[in-house]
């Protein structure tokens, strides 16, 4: 498999006047189609990473390649388009839309690049809830649901335009023992289904455990890399 992530020497410095270093010569490659897990405290630059994977934030120096386009050198409106196509996003607070049902949340990232709803991504919008297990609850009001199904809307989001790669920071992290174990099958089985990369933040050692990689940041260094 190729590599459709790769970092080469990634340096973070926050501040002007006072300086503070998070990440220090990180250098990482993620092989397409894997599934990875980065552990480590709060505080330890996990989160700084993968926003820098993700392209929501940049690093003082080193390279960045997504999907074998280097962007470092990369404007705002390229970075929105390459994010937009390639890499879908989970957060911890889903940030789902309360006023908007379901299914006119999972079709927000497809409005921002298409602009106008067809047929086509309609049935891939209720396909993705069938596939999250939510067949039948498209007009549902997000304030509607519980926590996990929420979460299970949020995942259906971030496939909608056939991403590459999903990065999800801890997308377990607010529910509970039965909903966590939900959440992480079905992750599995999107990336054994579509060969989706996906990269996972989580303090969660059980779940980090079951990742065919597991990395662990330490003040701003990979200090553990094992590849199962």
């Amino acid at each position: 498999m190729d590599n459709i992530i790769e970092l080469k020497r990634i340096n973070k410095i926050y501040g002007n006047e006072v300086k503070r270093q998070v990440l220090f010569d990180i250098d990482l490659q993620v092989k397409e189609g894997s599934f990875v897990s980065i552990i480590g405290q709060s505080g330890s630059g996990k989160s700084t990473l993968l926003n820098i994977i993700g392209t929501l934030d940049k690093s003082t120096n080193g390279e960045v390649y997504i999907n074998n386009i280097k962007t470092d050198n990369m404007n705002k409106n390229e970075l929105a388009l390459l994010r937009n196509k390639t890499i879908g996003f989970i957060f911890q607070f889903h940030y789902l839309l309360p006023e908007f049902s379901a299914i006119e949340n999972i079709l927000i990232p497809y409005r921002i690049l298409n602009k106008k709803v067809n047929k086509e991504s309609k049935k891939r919008a209720l396909d993705l809830l069938e596939l999250v297990g939510l067949k039948g609850y498209e007009n549902y009001k997000i304030n509607m649901m519980s926590g996990g199904m929420q979460q299970r809307v949020s995942i259906a989001r971030a496939l909608m335009n056939n991403p590459k790669i999903v990065l999800a920071d801890e997308p377990t992290g607010n529910l509970d023992s039965e909903s966590t174990e939900l959440i992480y099958n079905l992750l599995r089985q999107i990336n054994l289904l579509y060969k989706t990369t996906f990269i996972i933040i989580t303090h969660d050692r059980k779940m980090a455990e079951r990742a065919d990689r597991i990395i662990e940041i330490n003040d701003g260094k990979i200090e553990l890399d094992l590849v199962k």
